[in-house]
């Protein structure tokens, strides 16, 4: 009998999606992946009041599960963090055959700590997470996914970046034009050369510090945006920041210079090395060949 590989996944959003489509990639599971996405999808949009749904959210998750079959997608309801505390179905298990492996993907909200705490050997989750709770702080920054592992303590976790899912946007640096000199490029360095105020999400402080390094920040000051205001907009009366950008298009509009990408927010797979066998590294294996060019170890 095949044994079975326990794989941590995110619940919901763009992580979850990235997982799929990675999954989709290396076993037949294309149905799979439009099938979660498109409801979870419209789950949103029902708890964002953007949808307005005919049947109450029990029904629903009666609808979508099938307790029978394991190969067909699970769901559960979580509270969600909008006004109201909306009810919200989000995903919660499935099985997906892969290359003769039994892989039983599990919804966590915070996969990585799952993995930290040797529920998991396998699991996807934020680059940002690892960033925040256990990369070393150093004088010099983190530049990309590559330089994670080398800022892990081993004494503080077993868990390692394995490759990145290539769902990229970036911590990027924006500023008005008013505060960069004449020729200048917004990148590490001016930072390094500056001294005042920066504007960040107070929830990636240590982030910022991993990623621009401690030396570049001996003379900044965090300023953190208020809760009614755009970060763009925030960002702007400040005059520097470093914020989440994809085009950087909504930033232009607020007037400001697009800087350098300082490091990628994506979605990582992780092993927790202590805890995998021989079929979980195979499938570890599989799901980071699927994408050769941004593996971090063969």
């Amino acid at each position: 009998m095949t044994e079975t590989v326990r794989v941590a996944v995110p619940r919901k959003g763009r992580p979850l999606e990235a997982v799929l489509e990675r999954f989709a990639a290396v076993a037949d599971a294309d149905a799979l992946a439009d099938d979660v996405s498109s409801t979870l999808r419209y789950e949103k949009a029902v708890t964002k009041g953007l949808s307005t749904a005919d049947r109450d959210v029990y029904e629903r998750l009666a609808t979508y599960s099938d307790l029978s079959d394991p190969t067909h997608p699970e769901y559960t309801l979580l509270r969600d963090d909008r006004d109201g505390k909306p009810r919200r179905i989000v995903f919660d298990s499935v099985t997906v055959p892969v290359d003769g492996m039994t892989v039983e993907l599990i919804g966590r909200e915070e996969p990585f700590r799952a993995l930290r705490t040797h529920e998991f050997g396998l699991g996807f989750d934020s680059a940002d997470l690892v960033l925040e709770e256990v990369v070393t702080l150093g004088e010099t920054g983190v530049e990309s996914i590559a330089d994670v592992n080398d800022r892990i303590d081993p004494r503080d976790t077993d868990v390692r970046i394995e490759t990145g899912l290539g769902d990229t946007v970036y911590h990027t640096l924006l500023a008005t034009p008013e505060i960069l000199p004449p020729g200048s490029d917004l990148d590490r360095s001016f930072v390094a050369d500056y001294a005042g105020p920066l504007c960040i999400s107070p929830r990636y402080e240590r982030l910022v510090r991993a990623i621009l390094g401690t030396d570049a920040l001996d003379d900044v000051t965090f300023t953190y945006p208020d809760s009614s205001v755009e970060e763009e907009a925030a960002i702007a009366d400040v005059g520097l920041g470093v914020y989440l950008t994809m085009t950087g298009s909504t930033a232009r509009e607020h007037g400001l210079v697009v800087g350098e990408d300082l490091f990628p927010s994506e979605t990582v797979l992780m092993e927790n090395v202590a805890e995998t066998n021989g079929t979980a590294k195979r499938l570890k294996t599989e799901l980071a060949a699927a994408d050769l060019e941004t593996a971090i170890r063969p």
